[in-house]
């Protein structure tokens, strides 16, 4: 029962957090399934791709209706998408788990330092705005 509130509670967070901010489900979903609930690291990535459809649909739904998609970016970026979600998958079978599991480490904190120094920047530049 504790699993299952837990799960709740993580598609609750991560679909918030991913319609809310624009981020990839899996950049949540994948940690938290392998550290909290004790999934491989390819369990994790599959059950997150196939988590992010529903997420994705709705959240892009909803955004659609406020006029919010640039089409071409989506129809030229998720074609071209596809064929690397297929290329990928079959490259993450053929990799060593544990390699895997590294490079999604390595992956998520080039992201969190790049998001870091964007959010200094422009709170720089909200500064220089307020105080000129």
């Amino acid at each position: 029962m504790l699993e299952i509130v837990g799960l709740l509670m993580l598609g609750l967070f991560a679909g918030t957090l991913a319609a809310t901010l624009g981020v990839g489900g899996g950049i949540i979903f994948v940690p938290i399934l392998v550290s909290a609930f004790g999934l491989a690291q390819l369990d994790a990535q599959g059950t997150s791709l196939a988590i992010i459809v529903p997420t994705a649909i709705v959240g892009a739904v909803t955004h659609a209706r406020a006029g919010r998609i640039n089409w071409k970016v989506f129809g030229v970026v998720g074609a071209v998408g596809i064929l690397g979600a297929a290329g990928g998958a079959l490259l993450a079978h053929s990799t060593d788990e544990d390699l895997l599991r590294q490079i999604f480490a390595v992956v998520l904190s080039i992201l969190a330092v790049r998001m870091g120094l964007r959010t200094r920047r422009l709170w720089q530049a909200s500064r220089a705005v307020d105080t000129g």
